[in-house]
């Protein structure tokens, strides 16, 4: 009898091991598959026209596009850039996670278009001359220059509700 006791409570005492070091990583788990899937849905609407003003698969704008995309994910956004630029939490550039909203300038002041981060230094947006496309962030030749900050938005990274 005392060897099953001991027996069910090493059972026991390595199944609580287990668990305090799988727990702290199940929420991560899940926001990154979010993120991902964000990610997924971001891209599969290439090719999509622009539409000025456009919400819709018939045609975005850039906040219309990113606004559709997590919605799509549970994810409610302000339908503006520069109201999307306002929330969330400000993320470095080299810290960018996929999911996370990247901001640029491109009237001359202010944020003015938005895109969601997809990893490898590349972003999908809703462009005015080419429609829904990925481009690299450090794009020497327009976005690089007109980059002006990221967002993180709460529950789609795990480190957005840890900071």
């Amino acid at each position: 009898m005392k060897l099953t006791f001991a027996m069910k409570k090493t059972v026991l005492i390595n199944a609580m091991v287990f668990l305090l070091l799988v727990a702290p990583f199940t929420g991560q788990a899940e926001a990154s598959s979010k993120a991902d899937s964000i990610s997924n849905t971001a891209t599969s609407l290439s090719g999509i026209k622009y539409a000025y003003g456009g919400t819709t698969t018939s045609g975005f704008d850039c906040s219309g596009y990113v606004s559709y995309v997590f919605k799509q994910h549970d994810v409610d956004l302000s339908r503006t850039s520069s109201g999307m630029y306002a929330s969330g939490m400000a993320v470095n550039k080299a810290e960018l996670e996929t999911g996370d909203l990247v901001f640029f300038n491109t009237s001359g002041s202010g944020v003015s278009h938005v895109g969601i981060y997809i990893g490898d230094g590349s972003f999908a947006h809703a462009s005015t001359s080419k429609g829904v496309r990925v481009d690299k962030l450090d794009d020497p030749y327009y976005w690089g220059d007109r980059f002006v900050g990221a967002k993180r938005i709460s529950g789609v990274n795990a480190v957005a509700s840890t900071k």
